[in-house]
């Protein structure tokens, strides 16, 4: 199974999950797309990440790297761990890792200067003092989180709640998702 049919699946696969819970389908709003970024220590010379053999030549070069811990529900974390593999090197990095409460924590880990390389959302690199985005892993080995909005089915004011997410979907939040490091769905 290719790489986005597999994301696909994956996704579709969630959605059923939140319908389950109890969200209207009909008001599902994509909103925008963040990918898991590269980050170094401010003023660090910035790696060759333009392929997926320059990603992995640059992670077993690493001493230490961070990214949110997967197993308490980090996105960027879960995500991360698939280029792991879909790289083959999962196990070779094992030594390497220093798994991090969010991206703030491996942001600060970085900073500190305690890892080589920081990987989580650029939304949340660009946010931490002394860290700087090298940019996103390349689409072949890591596929951007989409963020999609939903009305739930419990709301007590769905029509407001609709009204937010075309809000939130609108030309005029696009300038602010790509302050953050997202990229606009629409």
């Amino acid at each position: 199974m290719s790489d986005d049919k597999r994301h696909h699946v994956k996704s579709m696969l969630m959605r059923e999950s939140l319908l389950d819970k109890g969200v209207i389908a009909a008001s599902e709003t994509p909103l925008a797309t963040v990918a898991v970024g590269v980050a170094v220590r401010s003023g660090a010379a910035r790696p060759d990440i333009s392929s997926a053999d320059a990603v992995k030549r640059l992670l077993l070069g690493a001493n230490a790297i961070s990214f949110p811990n997967a197993a308490s529900g980090a996105a960027a974390g879960v995500s991360f761990n698939e280029t792991l593999n879909k790289l083959g090197i999962a196990e070779a990095m094992k030594p390497k890792i220093k798994i991090a409460q969010g991206g703030r924590g491996a942001m600060e880990l970085l900073a500190r200067g305690e890892i080589d390389i920081g990987l989580t959302f650029i939304s949340e690199i660009i946010t931490e003092p002394g860290v700087e985005v090298v940019g996103p892993l390349p689409r072949e080995i890591s596929t951007p989180t989409a963020l999609v909005g939903f009305v739930s089915a419990r709301s007590k004011e769905p029509e407001a709640a609709n009204a937010l997410l075309r809000y939130l979907s609108s030309p005029e939040v696009a300038a602010v998702y790509r302050e953050r490091g997202m990229e606009p769905d629409r």
